[in-house]
């Protein structure tokens, strides 16, 4: 999954330390996130993207088609 994590938070001038309190979460989280190390809960990339003032969970996370494969 590609995320645009990092570019959003760094507009808003937030650490992942920063946002990674804001959304109840460790910095190493923020982190894999934007690495694309790790796929968010629905409940979580919710929570993200709203705080990064977005509307659309998929403004911020856009699926590969690797990620549907299973």
């Amino acid at each position: 999954m590609k995320s645009k994590v990092k570019e959003y938070r760094q507009e808003l001038g937030l650490t992942q330390s920063q946002l990674g309190e804001m959304a109840g979460v460790a910095r190493q989280t923020i982190n894999s996130l934007e690495n694309g190390k790790y796929n968010p809960s629905l409940i979580l990339a919710y929570k993200i993207t709203v705080l990064l003032g977005l509307e659309n969970i998929h403004d911020l996370f856009e699926f590969e088609e690797e990620d549907l494969e299973d």
